[in-house]
Parts: C-alpha cells; structure tokens; sequence
C-alpha cells in the first residue's frame, strides 16, 4: 500500500502558471506520471491528511465474461435432445451455445473460418464442428469455458456434408468431390474406409455426381449408409459388403434428404420446390412426388416448378399422421412474399411466414432413437436474424416466448451506458412498468432449450445497461449477474409529430435517414431524470412516474452560433446572465414536414427546428414521461450541429449542452434557456490565445449513418491512419482537428466535448464550494462556469438562475472527456441529486412537497472539507488538480501517437480509479489522485467504429462495447471478478441419463434387419480398414480445455507470479483429481476389454445356440 504526503508534494512546487506546461508524463513518478510545477500552495490548498491509495496493480486483470445478443451472420444449428442445449455457428467462425436462461456460452474458431455444420455427441458433452477452412474440431462441453481437444484439417479435399449417427464414435464425411471419409472421433483419426464416388455410382455413368449433400445410417440396420449427391443420386450403400445395395436417380438436384422411422421409405427435397417419397423395394423412380406449393394445371399436366426446398424432416407420431416440415418452395409468381416455413400435417398445410431469411431449422423430437416413433413437439428455426420456436402440439403452431435477449438489434445500437451496484429499487420499478407492454399469444409450454444449469454467484449488485437505437428507442436492461433481460423501453419518437412520406423530399439537398436515432444518453438513477440527444439536434428531458398522464409536451427553441456581436464583456463578475432571444421565437409548425432539409429555392431557413413537437396532449403510460423538449434551430440556412456533450443535474434543476458551436444551459423546472452562446464568447477576456470570434462555416451539414455507427462532426474521423492496429485507411481513426491547442486553424469551430456539474470551488479565492458547470472543448480547455440558484427550495419555481462565467480556464492537451470530483480524502464526490418522488403521485393534493436534496455523497457528508481534487482527463492526458488553489498537482500523458476514445472514473473495490479505452487497443487504469499506471493491456484492436461509439466503463471492474451490430460483449478489469468468473459461469453439462430405447420385441428383433450386430470399430478400425493417407487430413492436438487462460499482460509481471501461485494452490486438487482419473480410466479399459471378449465368444453362435 503506498501512501502520497500532499503536503510535501505542494511544498516543492514553485510558483508557475497553474495552465502553464503539460509536460513530464514520462519522467518521475510511478509509472510514468509526474508532479506538475504548477501554482502555488496556498493555504486553502494545503492538505491535512495522507491519502492512502489502497488500489494495486495486483486489483487488475481483463477477461471477457459473457456475450448477449443473436448471433451475428449465422450459418449452422445443432441441438442434443437429452441435454437439452442448442449450438449456431456464425459466419465469423463463432460458436453460441444456449441452454435454460443464464447458461448462454460463447466460443471462437482461432481461424475464423466460417461454421458449416454443427452435431452434437448426444448426452456426452461434445460438440463436433466442420468449418470453410476444411477442418472438423471436436469441441469439450464439460467445462464452463469450451475449448478445442482435436482438430482434423483436410488438406486435398473440400467438407460439404457430415452425419455422426446416436451412440457411435464413428463421423461420416462427405466431400466435394463426392468422396465419403470416417473419422473416429476419439482419437480425431482418418480411418483407411472411403467411399470413394466412383465405386459409389454404376460404371456406365459418364458424369460426376458432384458433392455430397446428404448422409445418414438406415434407422432399420445401422450397416447401411444413405449418400445423397447433388445432381440428384442416391447411393444405398452397404458398409459391410462395400457396394452400393441400390441406387436412385432424380432429375433435379437434391437439397436433403429425411428418413422415415422404420427405415423403408425416405424423402428428398429438390431445387424445383418438389418433395419425393421413396421406398427402398422400387427405386427406380419414387412412389409420391409433390410439389406441395406449385399450382395444379387444368390439362393434368405436372405442377409448375417453385422455389427450391432447401430443407425437408419427415417426422412420425405414434397416435397422428406424420409431420413435414419443410423450409422454401413456394411459388415464382409471388416475389414479395416473405420467406417462410411449412408444416404439413396430414392434409392441413400451414405456412409460417418469417421476418428474416431462413438459416437452418430443426424439430426437436422426444427420443434421440432414429428407429422409434418421433413425437415432434417444436421445431428451432434459425433466421438471419432471430431465433424462433415454433409450438407443434397445438393446433395453430404459436412461438415460445423467448427468454434469451436476442433483440438487442431490433433496431440497430447506436450508443450504450452502463450502470453496476445502482440503487437496488430501480430494477423491479422498471420491470414492473414494461411487464404492461409486453405481447399476447405465446404457447404456454415451458421454453424447450432447457439444459444446462446456472446459479446467481457471488456478485449480486443490480446492473442496468441502458441502449439507444435507430429508430429512437430507448431499452433498459437488467444485466445483474452476467445475465441480460429486457426491463423496459421508451420510445422517444412519440414525443415529435410524424412525418408524412415523401413530403419534402423533392426539393431536399440532405435527408437523414433515421431522423430519431439516439446519439447520447444521460441517466441519474438517484432522481431517476434520463435526458437523450437525438441525431436532429434535440434533447429531451424525462421524468419518471408510475401515473398513467394526459399532457401537452413543453418545449424550447434555442439559437446556437458564434457571432462578433455576442461577445461578452472582460469582466466576468459585472457580466448580465445572458437572458437568450431564442426562447421567446415564435414555435413555426407549418414547417413539420421539411425535416431536415435544405430547401434549393432562394428561401432560406432560420430559426426552424428540424422536427416539430406534439402540440396537442399526449397520453403518457407510467414509466418515463417527456417533462421538456428542446432543439436547435436552423441559422441563416445552415443546420444545427448535431451535440457532443449532454449533462443534466436534478438538483440544479439545469440540462447542459453543447455542440461546435458552443453551449447552451437550459433549466428545466421554469422551462427557460439560461445561456445560448458561442464556444469562444464563454471565455471572455480568460481565452489564453485571445483568438477573435467569427461566424462558423456553412460547408458542414448533417453527418448521418448513426445506424452504421459512424462518428458525430467532432468525435472521430478517417482522415489518417494513426492506430498501429489498423490494416487500412478504412479502419483508422484520427480526431478531425490538431490536439494541440496552439493550432487554431478550426477553432472557431471548437466543440463542447464534456460537461460536468458539481459542488466545486470556481476561483482561486473561493473559500466555499458553490454550484458550478465544468466545460471541456475539442481543444483542450476547461471552462468553470458559476451556477447562482435561489437560496431557497421556494424560490426555485420562481426567482432566475444566473450562469456567469468564473473567469478560471484550464488546459489539457487534446479533447476533453471526463471529469470527476474527489473530496480531501480522495474519495469520489458524488454529483448533487434531488430524490426521487412521483411528480404525479395521488397523495400530493393540492400542496406542493418540498424537493429533497442531496448535495454531498453519503460517504463525506460531514463537511466537503477546504478543498478538493478536480480529475480531468482528455483524449491524450490526465491530470489532477487541487481546488480552490488550481495546482495541477500530477499530469499523466496517456499516449502520444494514439488518442483515447472513452475514459471514465470508476470505484473499485471501495477505492477509486480512471479507466482509459485507447484507439490502438489499449484499456488502461491510473490511481486517484495520484495517476499512477495500475493496468495496460493491449486487449481490443478498434477495428470498427462500433467498438469506438459504444465502449463504456462502470464501476465495480465493469466494462462492455458492441462487438457486432447484434451482439454486446461484455469484459471485466477486476483481478477478483476474474477468479470469480468460475463460479457465475453456467454449466453446459449436466448428467443425465440416456432414455432407454424402446422393446421392440422378438419378431421384430428377428425380422427386422441386422442393426443391433453391426460392429463400426471391426469395419472401420485401423486393423481391417488401415491407415489413410497422410496427405489426405493433418492432426492438430486442441488446448484441451485448459481454463483460466486470460488476456496477456503488457510487460505486467504480477500476471506470471499470480498465475504461479495459482498453480500451486489448486496443484494438490489436480493431483488428486488425476490419480481418480488414472483409476476410471483403467477400470474403463478393463470392463472394455472383457467385453469385447464376451462379444468375440458368442459372436458367430446363432440365437438358438445360447
């Protein structure tokens, strides 16, 4: 534990300009950080106490803890009826695997190769998947994390089809050049038996089959092997006797194939939309072929062709008519039909149109035996986009209400927060006000992906993730315990009128896309206020309330633009509070349809918001109600900027914004703009570079695609590489304006990056804190602006605020991000809040209750103390500085030829810390107050903007970022929630136990073919079949399933002795675990081995010689 002596660091400071030098970030200090020499000790500046900083760089580690979400680009499904788990395999070479709520698993392909199929070893916690890159990879599903034990990596020919049939060890291959491998899938070895294709088709066939689409084991006699190739054969091959038993033919290409349970007839779907039933005794042509979709000719002729089947399952019931399900093959003649799946059941065809393209689809069935009645009761269907479960024991087929939140991508994320350990309350209130507005008419069955099992664990503080979207909705999200589940959602559309299509479109120069999606969000879970900005330069404040409201929506106009004429006079304290014009305008509604437009005659717009309010009362369902509307205008025909920087205080009653343009404060419990100006009119005579003010340029317009995720104005641009990750132009990320602060070629275009109200001390001479707004602009600087509210809560309705300047203005190198506040202790000071009370609650009557105010956190609530600690930190430095006296006391240069793209002030194990997100992949941690580097891992490439717009951090070694427009990724920094992970993980694996297959009786068993004898391991063992050829398929050992295996630590030693001790601590555990193992094993081989001799000895006796 190090302890810092402030007083002996003042001491040695000499007296220098507190804004003068930003350097030392590489010299003395820990780490890197140095003391600044800057300003002078005074007395209200001279600490009391020693701060001891308790955090070490032993508190940190980064791993990824959970993905929530769809998974991005799926291509495969697999599902084990006995374990009840379901697997897709993406594009990206991913793996999600889902069991009941809380068991959601995600593992990744080190190649990245794109999944092609997936099967499960049923009730043996294994996963077998096949890739693009022509490997199969054998997956261990007994362990929380998922790793690869072997992987088989076929190096002359291509992998389009495998079957593992249901308790063997024995994997079918089917290739493209129509050849079919086996591989023994306990030793992920070849064995020496192909079927090659020419031995496969008769000798008089000239042309190549081509792949192998299909292939399945005979339910009847497991000895005989169905391969169906794509030109339209089928190959009933016998294993045994090594040649083709029979063989079909079709003249359309076939897409799959499906047995019926007795395994005498089988059905193929086709690409002309056709289905074909064939029994095994006639083969030469089939005995039904429909075209379930194709209209009937009036002339007897056959159906017309439809789209193809890409996809048929033929499943029976015991006590009805079979089930077939089938996806595609409808009709050419209806192009707009959506895509959709049929179930045919008996002579009713019911067709089940979907909002996405279908992947895959499987019905799940009550036995895992391929030769016992089905009894389908669901089928998975898997869309580009969602996952849904269809209800096949009623009659109208309703979907299973699903409990994964894998609608994070309704509409498309446009930014995320994050909020752990919040008040505990919040999380019912919410749920309880979106339970009202959930939908009707799900089955009501239990969900069927139930496997898998799951606890709480240790870490059980409330968690929310708040979403901003597209389409302007907001979700909240109950993230407690690394589960997700949708809490509620506002939609902040309803607030505006809507537009009518097409109206302004023609004379339109720009047209936003999504004129309503959310580009910031402000939330204060104490007083429970959330405030967004929207894309169209507007921002609304909510309160919430759990009264159903009829109300008219108040709203503002502001005027935001940096003229000569409105700059402010040298003398701060003499300075009027800057009453603005613009909220008396005149509200111009007949303009609501020209959203965002620029109109191409010689009109020109001015002081016309681009959207227009709901003027008539709106009725407002409890949960959060709109209190205040406020948007920028246009000005002299060119748009308002869109905002950078968003605050709200509910005990000031005041929202903050601000844009390149400058800044506006408006107060939302009179309703009333405090201050509208420019960034450069805010300094006054305090500007360092005294530089002139001037009209901002006109070239800049709306910069839209927020639903691609790609930057506001002033955030992040493609101008030139400088992230050391980026492997092209594309992909690198630069700030749109020089980081220095003597470059001024832009600076009149100098934007509000950060805002920040709280108690604080606005001039060197302050002897009290006061009420203050932090700024922070694109270039560096901190502007402390002096917040005068009425002395009494009575007078607050009433008597004006006044914002005035302090005068005080502070530097940085590069854009500023982030402020925080610590007390004399160095303990972070919360901001002020009102407490939360319903501003339409029944029992209030006719008298007003008093507001409740908390300006202190509870931890200092004593006394603030004679000064405090001001963090401030911007895209390329940190620094601290003490209060009223403005000492920089330390400075900490992050990165020189990077920037960073997110920091916030985080608690972390009851002490305090800044957490840093670089553009070159780096997550760093500093200590508070003194900026020593705890943590720096060069964890994450920003290989999309995405990960740049939606990383954020939160308290308790909490972080998350969109890792694909449908999923978030979710990672932790905390060194104990890392050990931790263990334990809040799901379990995959549970035993169970196999059902047993039903009696089939002694005719049956007699008659019945001669499955039950067949002998895999005799035919396809390396003792008869051989060796294959080495060149065919490369062996490549997995991981095994070694867990704990974490992010490397930059150049962190701790991470090594940490991992040592570790070791040794559970290596007494292992030891023991292995002897039993070793024991299991032998005692495995043994019972084997005599088994096999019990089965040798009666091998060749016939039934009646037993």
């Amino acid at each position: 534990m190090k302890k810092f002596n402030f007083r002996k660091v003042l001491d040695g400071l000499t007296a220098s300009s507190p804004v003068g030098s930003s350097g030392g970030g590489s010299g003395s200090g820990a780490g890197g950080g140095s003391v600044h020499p800057g300003g002078t000790a005074g007395a209200a500046g001279t600490p009391r106490e020693e701060i001891q900083e308790t955090l070490t760089s032993d508190y940190f580690q980064i791993c990824k803890t959970v993905r929530h979400g769809f998974p991005y680009l799926p291509t495969a499904l697999a599902f084990d009826p006995v374990q009840k788990i379901l697997a897709i395999g993406t594009r990206t070479g991913a793996i999600r695997i889902l069991g009941r709520p809380g068991v959601d698993c995600y593992c990744q392909h080190e190649s990245g190769a794109a999944v092609l199929q997936l099967q499960f070893l049923i009730n043996e916690g294994a996963l077998v998947s096949a890739c693009a890159d022509d490997a199969l990879h054998l997956w261990n599903l007994r362990q929380k994390r998922p790793a690869v034990l072997h992987s088989l990596k076929f190096n002359r020919e291509r992998i389009t089809y495998c079957h593992l049939p249901f308790q063997s060890k024995w994997l079918y291959v089917g290739t493209e050049r129509g050849n079919t491998h086996i591989v023994n899938i306990e030793s992920f070895i070849l064995s020496g038996y192909v079927i090659m294709w020419n031995k496969a088709i008769e000798l008089s066939t000239k042309t190549h089959p081509g792949p192998v689409v299909h292939l399945s084991d005979s339910p009847r006699d497991e000895g005989k092997l169905l391969i169906g190739y794509e030109n339209g054969t089928i190959v009933f091959w016998d294993l045994r006797s090594k040649r083709a038993d029979l063989r079909a033919y079709y003249d359309e290409a076939i897409h799959s194939v499906a047995w019926h349970h007795e395994g005498k007839q089988f059905m193929c779907s086709h690409s002309d939309g056709s289905l074909t039933l064939w029994n095994l005794k006639s083969p030469n042509r089939p005995f039904q072929t429909t075209i379930p979709h194709g209209k009937v000719q009036r002339d007897g002729k056959k159906p017309e062709s439809c789209k193809p089947i890409l996809k048929v399952e033929y499943k029976t019931c015991k006590n009805s008519e079979p089930f077939v399900i089938f996806s595609g093959g409808l009709s050419y003649d209806k192009p707009c039909r959506r895509p959709s799946l049929t179930i045919m059941h008996g002579k009713a065809i019911t067709v089940l149109e979907m909002d996405h393209p279908i992947v895959d689809f499987l019905t799940l069935c009550e036995t895992p035996y391929p030769n016992e009645f089905q009894e389908p009761y669901a089928v998975v269907v898997l869309l580009e986009k969602d996952l849904i479960v269809v209800d096949l024991t009623q009659s109208n087929f309703p979907i299973f209400e699903n409990p994964y939140p894998i609608d994070i991508h309704e509409s498309p994320v446009t930014c995320t927060e994050y909020f752990a350990d919040c008040p505990p309350d919040l999380i019912p209130v919410l749920y309880s006000v979106g339970a009202k507005h959930k939908k009707q008419g799900y089955s009501n069955k239990e969900w069927p992906i139930s496997g898998g099992a799951w606890n709480l664990g240790a870490q059980t503080y409330p968690e929310i993730i708040i979403t901003g979207h597209a389409d302007g909705s907001v979700k909240f999200w109950d993230a407690s315990a690394i589960t997700l589940q949708m809490l509620y959602k506002l939609k902040t559309s309803k607030v505006f009128e809507k537009q009518k299509v097409g109206e302004g479109k023609a004379t339109a120069e720009i047209v936003e896309e999504d004129p309503f999606a959310i580009q910031m969000m402000y939330w204060c879970p104490e007083s429970r206020i959330f405030c967004v900005a929207g894309v169209s330069a507007y921002v609304i404040v909510y309160k919430f309330s759990k009264h159903e409201v009829n109300t008219e929506i108040a709203s503002l106009e502001v005027r935001l633009q940096c003229e000569v004429e409105d700059i402010i006079t040298p003398e701060p304290e003499t300075n009027p509070p800057f009453p603005d014009a613009s909220s008396q305008l005149p509200s111009l509604k007949s303009l609501s349809g020209s959203t965002n437009t620029v109109a191409c005659e010689g009109t020109m717009k001015d002081s016309i918001p681009c959207l227009s309010v709901k003027a008539r009362p709106v009725r407002m369902p409890p949960g959060y109600q709109a209190d205040l509307v406020i948007q920028l205008v246009w000005v002299d025909g060119e748009p308002p900027q869109q905002i950078t920087s968003l605050a709200v205080n509910s005990a000031y009653g005041l929202v903050a914004f601000g844009n390149c343009s400058g800044l506006a404060v408006v107060d939302f419990m009179q309703k009333t703009v405090l201050l509208s100006m420019g960034t450069l009119d805010l300094y006054g005579s305090s500007d360092p570079y005294q530089r002139q003010p001037r009209s901002p340029r006109k070239s800049r317009q709306f910069a839209a695609g927020l639903t691609e995720l790609s930057d506001s104005p002033v955030s992040l641009e493609l101008e030139r590489c400088k992230s050391p990750t980026s492997e092209n132009r594309e992909n690198s990320f630069s700030r749109s304006r020089s980081s220095s602060v003597s470059s001024i070629d832009r600076d009149s275009k100098e934007a509000i990056t950060a805002l920040y109200f709280m108690e604080s001390f606005a001039r060197k001479n302050d002897s009290a804190v006061s009420s203050c707004l932090w700024v922070g602009t694109g270039l560096g600087m901190v502007i402390i602006l002096s917040l005068n509210l009425p002395a009494s809560d009575d007078l607050r309705q009433s008597e004006p605020v006044v914002v005035s300047p302090s005068g005080t203005v502070l530097t940085l190198k590069g854009a500023v991000l982030t402020f925080a506040c610590l007390d004399c202790m160095g303990t972070l000071t919360h901001r002020p809040y009102e407490v939360w009370r319903d501003p339409h609650s029944a029992d209030d009557g006719d008298k007003t209750r008093k507001r409740k105010l908390v300006m202190h956190s509870p931890s200092s609530s004593q006394d603030m103390g004679d000064h405090q600690f001001a963090v401030i930190c911007s895209e390329k430095q940190a620094k601290v500085f003490s209060l009223p006296s403005q000492t920089c006391l330390y400075v900490h240069n992050i990165t020189e030829t990077s920037f960073l793209l997110r920091a916030d002030v985080v608690t972390l194990c009851n002490s305090v810390c800044l957490a840093c997100f670089c553009a070159n992949g780096h997550i760093m941690t500093l200590s508070l107050p003194s900026l020593r580097p705890l943590l720096d891992i060069n964890y994450l490439p920003v290989t999309d903007m995405r990960i740049a717009r939606t990383f954020c951090f939160t308290n308790e070694g909490q972080a998350l970022y969109l890792s694909s427009p449908t999923e978030i990724q979710r990672l932790t920094y905390s060194q104990e929630m890392c050990d931790n992970l263990q334990d809040m993980l799901g379990d995959l694996f549970t035993p169970v136990e196999t059902p047993e297959a039903q009696n089939r009786g002694f005719l049956k068993g007699l008659f019945g073919g001669s499955g039950q004898a067949f002998d895999r391991e005799e035919l396809f063992g390396e003792a008869t079949a051989g060796k294959a050829s080495r060149s065919l398929a490369q062996h490549i050992p997995g991981s095994g399933g070694i867990e704990g295996v974490r992010g490397a630590a930059g150049g962190v030693i701790g991470d090594l002795t940490r991992a040592r001790i570790a070791l040794d601590e559970r290596g007494q555990k292992l030891g023991e675990l292995d002897e039993r193992t070793a024991s299991m094993m032998a005692s495995a081989e043994a019972f084997s081995k005599h088994a096999h001799e019990v089965m040798l000895k009666y091998k060749d006796k016939k039934w009646y010689q037993f």
